[in-house]
This record gives structure tokens, sequence and C-alpha cells, in this order.
């Protein structure tokens, strides 16, 4: 199938809200509480945050797990590196990751307010002001035939889904409402004329995992 664009774990709440309001560099996720949101990844035994030994197996494991596999590349949207807006009033301040990012590979920051590139460990992240389709094209030639994860948030995703980019999709449908926040659908429904859709309980009961694979 060649190089995909893969969302893997993402995670909305059960009325479809990606984040919350009142995003800030305190509070990445606004008023929704990550912890309800990603419990069902943090209990796995491949949670990469984990400092204890145990941790569940089985599919939630594997979804953990399969999140580095075969990616050469990451495009987020500039609110998932940070929370400043506008023009950059802080080229110090290098991003919510820390010294050692996730994500090991390139990264691709949308934004319409590109800096200069710098590198944290094994992660560049580069700030590009483009479509989808030449951010895409970018990411890809950067993987070197590896796939390319879109990561989010929810507005970008849906930018690329709009665009007819997005190859596979995995979301995580936490059974909390938010009420408000950044929205990724009203309903997965709105992605079936595209996509077929398997919907798979968590053994734990914590999230629903919602399967797309293009049509």
């Amino acid at each position: 199938m060649g190089q995909l664009l893969r969302v893997q774990n993402f995670m909305v709440s059960s009325d479809g809200f990606g984040t919350g309001e009142g995003q800030s560099l305190e509070h990445p996720f606004g008023h929704a509480d990550p912890g309800a949101m990603f419990s069902w990844a943090g209990a796995t035994a491949s949670w990469p945050n984990r400092t204890d030994p145990g941790g569940s197996r089985g599919l939630d494991d594997y979804f953990t797990r399969d999140f580095s596999r075969n990616i050469g590349a990451e495009i987020m949207g500039r609110n998932k590196f940070g929370p400043q807006r506008g023009p950059w009033q802080d080229f110090e301040w290098q991003g919510w990751w820390g010294d050692e990012p996730p994500f090991h590979t390139p990264v691709f920051v949308m934004t319409h307010h590109p800096r200069p590139s710098f590198t944290l460990s094994d992660t560049t992240f580069h700030f590009v002001d483009g479509d989808p389709a030449s951010v895409l094209a970018r990411a890809k030639e950067a993987a070197d035939g590896k796939d390319v994860r879109l990561g989010g948030g929810a507005t970008v995703i849906r930018e690329f889904l709009d665009a007819g980019l997005v190859d596979t999709l995995h979301v995580a449908v936490a059974p909390v409402k938010l009420g408000s926040g950044v929205r990724l659908w009203e309903s997965p429904d709105e992605l079936l004329d595209r996509f077929h859709c398997d919907v798979v309980p968590s053994p734990g009961g914590a999230v629903t995992h919602h399967l797309f694979w293009r049509k």
C-alpha cells in the first residue's frame, strides 16, 4: 500500500471532543481530565511512562505498542506542540515534551508562524506553513519509506480527513462528556462514506476503540 498516513490512539470524549476549553501551559487539555481520557493506555504493560511493573496485556496493550511501529515522521498542529497563539513570543520554550520527546522521528508542526527547526534528543521539530497535501509530502520524504503519523489535535485531523489524505484512523472514545472544546466529530458515522469501521470495546471497559480504514 505504500506509505500510509495513520491516526493512532487519538482520544475523544463520548460527545466527540479531543480537548476541552481553556487550553493553557498548565492545562494542555483545557478543562478535560487527561487522566480520564488516557487511563486505558496508562494501564497497559507497554505504556512508555510506566515506572512500576505489571500492567495489562491484550487489545489495549497492542494499541499502545503499535504507536511507533513503522512510523518515520509525525505531523501535528501547533496547539499540540504548545499553547501559544499568533507570532512566537518565546523561542526558548521548546514545547510540552521535555528534553526526551516521545516521537523519535522528524515532527512537522503546522503553523502560520514558522520558526527555526530544533532538535531534542532524536526528535527534530520543523515548523511549516502549508496545506495538508504539501505538508504530508514533506513528511513522507522525511519518513524515508515508513508511514507518517498524524498526531492531532482534532482540528488538524479534520483538515486531513476533509482533504482525503488519511488512510487509517484509530480513535479511543472515553465514557466522559466534555460539552465543549475542540471537536473531532458530532458522530463517528460522519466518516462511513469514506471508511470501513470496526468498533471494539476495551477489555477493561475504559474506552471503545473505533478503527477506520479507507474504502
